[in-house]
């Protein structure tokens, strides 16, 4: 499977949210996905299967750390092509990311922890390959 790297360093191709074509989710898949989150600290409750789906980052989206909008407004596709890269956002936005491992771990089976592990905590090293 190709990796298909968001603008702050996540794998969506590995994400188990992401439905864009060719990597459309069961409707089962995607509940799977909503009791994983919630079991890992992502939400508090069991969101419905058309909340937890993703078709990739728009600037529209909610993003704790706004990377989308800051890319598209510095006309580049990731961080990694940033003259700031790792800005202090994108430090925090690794901690943070970073902070859930340890949950997971506990929680995840050793598949869902490797699946989360490719899609989320390897964002920076994602996007460490990308600079020149």
């Amino acid at each position: 499977m190709d990796k298909i790297i968001a603008a702050c360093g996540n794998d969506c191709a590995s994400c188990p949210r992401y439905v864009a074509h060719p990597y459309e989710k069961t409707d089962e898949e995607l509940r799977q996905t909503a009791k994983l989150w919630m079991k890992i600290g992502y939400r508090d409750h069991i969101v419905t299967n058309e909340e937890i789906s993703c078709m990739g980052c728009k600037p529209e989206n909610w993003c704790r750390y706004h990377v989308v909008k800051c890319c598209q407004d510095r006309g580049i596709r990731t961080c990694a092509a940033c003259s700031s890269y790792p800005c202090d956002n994108m430090k925090d936005c690794f901690v943070v990311t970073k902070s859930f491992e340890p949950k997971c771990r506990e929680v995840c089976t050793e598949k869902e922890y490797q699946q989360l592990k490719k899609a989320f905590f390897e964002k920076e090293k994602n996007l460490s390959k990308q600079v020149n």
